[in-house]
């Protein structure tokens, strides 16, 4: 900034262009002091007089050849505020400087850049969280989208059920209706947004089971993990097949998908068995004859309307089960069993004699694999090798029915097939070396061979578990044994 004075100020200029401080004239004056100079001291000789305003007005004198702060000019450090005005005309002549102080453009510049700064780190940090929610908006919806829709939609609206309807009573209507595959999908989905939950049951790898109440009714409701959403479709499929419905096949309700935009639960219901699994019963309750044929019967019973094909209009395609095991067979109230779990079945086409396999990554349970699954002999093409390889299952059921069967006053306790030969949670090598190389399979109790009815048990499971699949007995034959070996007990089944 220039300086006002009333001298002549010599200025030395660098070859750079920058300016240095004035030479000093040869004349001393005397200058007015006010508090910068001892003693208010007027009689000090200088070479400049000074008026300066550095907040406070002050006058002063100008020591040129001292080391000092002041100099003839304003500085140029943005957060000093300062004015020097010079005269050299006559003693105190700076009593007549009236310096100002420069206006703050320096600092209100540095204070709005400061300002600016933080309002585009603000804006760009707020964009960049807006851009990344949008990004996770759409690619949601992108996996929304391509999920598969199912036919039970989470839009469609309920439809009336009048209040004394039963689901004895609206299964019933469905059947009648000549549709056989279940009630229509507006009821399943109203009976599904009506049940209470009351506790949980059980729980596996699929998810988790609860008793619930519908109108007072007892039900269970399969909810299954989102991992298990192909199992959750598939069994729901199988299970409205046309004339699936069957006495010994757990008797399936509704099946809907509920949730919100954060979580889903995929809801399978069926008729409620307080019994439980056939694992459970056979652990807790001994047999007589005819309680162990009275499961053994109904058991093969469900799969043989499984394993059959029915030709008519609307025919029913033939299904292998998969994952035949104790756990996956309830027992009814009165002693009978019905088959449940069908998230891994599979059906025969026979119109194009193509076999519809589940595309999810589950697997059966390796403790009842048989042998050409173990050993990857399995032809996936030929239907009939899954109804073998169900056979092979069922026959280490049976061997689980018939250890509980009271005979002689002697029972052995329950146990799962190979307990005796692989540990609790058994490896496909060790399932392998055991049903595969050694060709095992699980021991008969000495007490077998004295009682009719056992050993006949024995000669069954024996040549439903045939190491050779084409060895095996299929399940229309095991259910008509089994209903020779009731009729010559004078059991009624």
């Amino acid at each position: 900034m220039p300086l006002r004075s009333s001298g002549k100020l010599s200025m030395e200029t660098r070859k750079d262009g920058e300016s240095t401080a004035p030479a000093p004239p040869q004349k001393k004056l005397s200058c007015q002091c006010h508090h910068h100079c001892p003693e208010d001291s007027v009689n000090n000789t200088c070479s400049w007089c000074t008026a300066a305003l550095v907040c406070p007005f002050v006058n002063g004198r100008f020591a040129w050849l001292e080391s000092s702060d002041f100099q003839c000019r304003d500085t140029p450090i943005p957060h000093q505020r300062r004015s020097i005005e010079c005269c050299t005309g006559q003693d105190y002549c700076n009593r007549h400087l009236h310096p100002t102080l420069p206006p703050l453009k320096n600092r209100d510049f540095a204070e709005g850049n400061i300002h600016h700064k933080a309002l585009l780190i603000s804006a760009t940090v707020c964009s960049i969280l807006l851009l990344l929610i949008i990004i996770f908006c759409y690619l949601r919806y992108r996996r929304q989208e391509t999920r598969p829709h199912y036919s039970i939609g989470l839009e469609q609206d309920e439809t009336y059920i009048p209040p004394g309807e039963s689901l004895k009573d609206l299964i019933e209507q469905s059947q009648s209706s000549g549709s056989g595959s279940g009630l229509p999908l507006l009821v399943q989905r109203t009976i599904a947004k009506q049940i209470q939950m009351v506790k949980q049951i059980g729980k596996g790898r699929y998810g988790e089971v609860w008793m619930g109440k519908w109108r007072g009714e007892k039900v269970a409701v399969k909810v299954f993990f989102t991992t298990e959403e192909a199992s959750w479709f598939r069994e729901t499929e199988i299970y409205q097949t046309v004339l699936m419905r069957h006495e010994n096949i757990l008797g399936f309700i509704a099946a809907d998908i509920k949730g919100t935009g954060s979580w889903t639960q995929l809801y399978l219901i069926t008729d409620y068995h307080e019994n439980g699994s056939l694992y459970d019963y056979l652990k807790s309750t001994t047999l007589d004859t005819k309680a162990m044929l009275k499961l053994a019967y109904s058991s093969v019973s469900g799969l043989c309307h499984l394993h059959t094909e029915i030709f008519s209009t609307q025919g029913k395609p033939a299904i292998a089960h998969r994952d035949l095991k104790s756990k996956n067979i309830l027992v009814k109230k009165n002693g009978t069993c019905c088959i449940a779990d069908l998230g891994l079945a599979v059906k025969f086409i026979s119109d194009t004699n193509e076999v519809d396999i589940p595309p999810n990554t589950r697997v059966g349970t390796k403790r009842y694999m048989p042998p050409e699954v173990l050993d990857e002999s399995l032809n996936r093409s030929h239907f009939q090798s899954y109804i073998m390889a169900d056979m092979y299952s069922f026959g280490l059921i049976l061997w689980e029915i018939a250890r509980r069967c009271v005979s002689g006053g002697i029972v052995e306790e329950y146990q799962l097939p190979y307990h005796d030969l692989v540990p609790s949670d058994p490896s496909y090598e060790d399932m392998r070396e055991i049903v595969c190389i050694k060709r095992l399979r699980p021991s008969f109790p000495n007490r077998w061979s004295s009682d009719e009815c056992l050993r006949q048990m024995g000669k069954l499971m024996m040549e439903c578990w045939a190491h050779s699949p084409a060895s095996r007995l299929t399940a229309l034959r095991v259910k008509k044994t089994l209903a020779k070996m009731s009729e010559s007990q004078d059991i009624k089944l």
